[in-house]
């Protein structure tokens, strides 16, 4: 999700509640090639997953929590004592659905959505979100789902300030309209500059040439060099992004953009033979 993590932190934390004799927390990658925090702990009596959950979300950020807790008799070890991660059961993230059932085809609908998003089989309509496993990449796409199927825009906050399918879906008949797709429109004959290419044409007309906004960039390559396949692959760069091959020429005195056309704008590669040294 973008944070370091370091599992030993957790594991302290958890190691840390007193009905916890040993605890482990380790990554499980998903085959979306997603992955979930998932802590394993050794109770010293009989102890709840929820209990354990609620006791790290009151001490770790929400990005440290794990997923879901999974309860063993011992942890397995290796012959040198270590963990033996490879021995650890498969954690099951389809908790248990709770509270009551979807009582609208809208709450159904997005109990569904929470499932899918979640890879659950299912998700009752008072389950949390990030208590099941959820985060903000997996809520971006929830949000992204929400708006395909009602056609609405709902904030990214609101499912943070209500993680459950009974709020989402409360919210529905209130939420504005989504926003129209992005369409590509005719373009007129001259196309004017934007106020930032404005200004910084400006400057270039009043300084001169300057290399102020350029970005200098190196990359080491090894073994032998395809000159051609280079040049291809930068061509198809500058094809793909109008940005890259963007001219401003000048009409009566006003400057304007031209999109130069693929084939000619593919950037001359130049070559220059040289040393390690």
């Amino acid at each position: 999700r973008g944070f370091r993590i370091e599992p030993g932190e957790i594991e302290a934390v958890l190691a840390g509640h007193p009905g916890v004799a040993e605890a482990a927390v380790v990554v499980h990658g998903e085959e979306s090639g997603d992955a979930r925090l998932v802590a394993y702990a050794v109770p010293r009596a009989d102890q709840r997953v929820e209990d354990l959950r609620e006791f790290m979300q009151e001490r770790l950020p929400d990005h440290m929590v794990p997923a879901t807790v999974v309860l063993l008799d011992r942890l397995p070890l290796t012959a040198n004592g270590k963990l033996d991660k490879a021995a650890l059961p498969e954690p099951d993230f389809a908790a248990p659905v709770s509270g009551r059932e979807a009582r609208t085809p809208q709450e159904q609908i997005v109990c569904d959505l929470f499932a899918q998003v979640l890879g659950l089989p299912r998700v009752g309509v008072d389950d949390d979100f990030f208590g099941l496993g959820g985060h903000s990449l997996l809520a971006t796409a929830l949000i992204a789902r929400i708006r395909a199927a009602f056609g609405v825009e709902l904030e990214l906050r609101a499912l943070f300030e209500g993680p459950t399918p009974a709020v989402v879906a409360s919210l529905l008949d209130t939420a504005a309209p989504a926003r129209p797709a992005l369409t590509a429109r005719e373009r007129p004959a001259v196309l004017p500059l934007s106020p930032a290419q404005r200004r910084l044409w400006f400057l270039h007309r009043m300084e001169g040439a300057s290399a102020t906004y350029n970005i200098p960039l190196v990359v080491r390559l090894s073994g032998r060099l395809d000159r051609d396949a280079l040049r291809s692959a930068l061509g198809d760069v500058v094809a793909r992004h109008e940005s890259l091959r963007t001219v401003f020429p000048e009409a009566e005195g006003v400057p304007c953009q031209q999109v130069l056309a693929p084939e000619a704008a593919v950037p001359r590669l130049t070559v220059t033979p040289t040393t390690e040294d």
